[in-house]
């Protein structure tokens, strides 16, 4: 092993030991978790109440469709420590592989030593440590819509990992639309067909609930939280604090309109890998909520933007995507929706790169016809020997 090689293991050696040592310290707080492992407790009692608990001091209710509480129910089985430990070690070894993936949907020649370096690097971005944190299933969602974007044009079943990421959490919906639009549509099928299957598997095992879910709690994006607090770094979250109002209803809801859009058309010319990104951001900036833990594609954005040789740019999203600015405002109670004008860059960090993303997209002329991800593997990337093992 090569001195370098040893450096980039020993980096992410370090890092992880100093992550799972700050999340120890701090009592393994993982509220996501418990939810999670409360979701499967209520299948396994029927899942008559899947939609009527809530949990931790934080009064935590289950938001996802019944199929992801399906996915759950083996967690009921797990002590809630032993859990913890597996969801803190589980992401972060997805931090790992999201980096791979991350280097070769981009096209990026990255060493497996390479690799583990940058995660060790990685596994501190703001996203990636709240996922960790609060043991989400970002990583681990995002991994799966990659894999599958990536795998080579005609590969069987392509886009089916995309439909069942989908039938988890319904923001990679976005991602089936952008494939319809961009002509892969056999990928798009495979999506909706994976999509479909999720809904069915959940109706058929929890009828109660996917009822219940499906007509009602899909409608109630309050039970996900507050939509004005810093944490959300959509564009609803910065249009309430920009405005000072906790409903911002048509001043949200047509600035949304029009990006989905334009988002949509933007990334369907571009570019397949610049196009996916764009495609991630559109969806983040529409969502009613998304967390600053959902902004885990800034993993793939960095590697895209390195790609294309802008290196500074790279290094300065890096730097924001860890500065935690939101966090250093003042935000306890009703206080993000006070903020004067000068904080509110520094409250919305995540949804501005977004606009910026979407408006040089607009901006400037791209002719390239997109192409399958996948398409590009053979001449873009390592060889296989090459690759971190996944």
């Amino acid at each position: 092993m090569t001195a370098p090689s040893r450096c980039a293991y020993a980096l992410l050696s370090l890092s992880v030991a100093a992550l799972v040592a700050l999340c120890a310290l701090r009592g393994l707080p993982m509220a996501d978790v418990l939810v999670y492992r409360a979701e499967g407790a209520a299948v396994l009692a029927g899942g008559g109440d899947l939609y009527g608990f809530a949990v931790t001091e934080w009064r935590l209710p289950a938001t996802y469709p019944p199929f992801a509480a399906l996915l759950f129910a083996p967690t009921a089985w797990v002590p809630p420590t032993a859990l913890k430990a597996a969801f803190l070690l589980g992401n972060i070894a997805l931090v790992v592989v999201l980096v791979g993936l991350s280097c070769r949907f981009a096209g990026l020649r990255v060493s497996r030593a390479g690799v583990c370096a940058v995660a060790g690097l990685a596994l501190w971005l703001e996203p990636v440590f709240q996922t960790v944190l609060f043991g989400q299933i970002n990583l681990a969602l995002a991994c799966l819509i990659l894999w599958d974007l990536t795998r080579p044009p005609g590969a069987p079943g392509k886009g089916l990992a995309l439909g069942i990421a989908t039938g988890v959490k319904l923001t990679p919906a976005v991602f089936i639309v952008y494939l319809f639009l961009a002509g892969r549509r056999r990928e798009a099928a495979h999506a909706v067909a994976g999509f479909v299957g999720t809904v069915v598997v959940g109706a058929l095992v929890l009828p109660y609930a996917s009822g219940e879910f499906w007509t009602r709690r899909l409608y109630e994006t309050g039970r996900v939280g507050k939509a004005w607090i810093v944490d959300n770094q959509s564009l609803q979250g910065l249009v309430a604090r920009v405005l000072h109002d906790p409903e911002p209803g048509l001043w949200w809801a047509v600035p949304a309109g029009v990006v989905a859009v334009v988002g949509l058309y933007a990334a369907r010319r571009l570019p397949a890998a610049r196009g996916v990104v764009l495609v991630a951001f559109t969806a983040l900036l529409v969502s009613p909520i998304s967390w600053s833990h959902h902004w885990v594609w800034c993993v793939p954005l960095i590697a895209v933007v390195w790609k294309e040789g802008h290196r500074r740019t790279a290094w300065a999203l890096a730097a924001l995507f860890t500065s935690r600015t939101m966090w250093l405002l003042p935000h306890a109670g009703d206080l993000d929706l006070h903020l004067p004008w000068w904080q509110q860059p520094l409250a919305s960090p995540y949804a501005l790169v977004g606009v910026a993303l979407l408006g040089g997209a607009v901006a400037a002329p791209h002719r390239t016809p997109p192409a399958a991800p996948g398409a590009a593997l053979p001449t873009l990337l390592p060889k296989a020997a090459d690759c971190p093992r996944r």
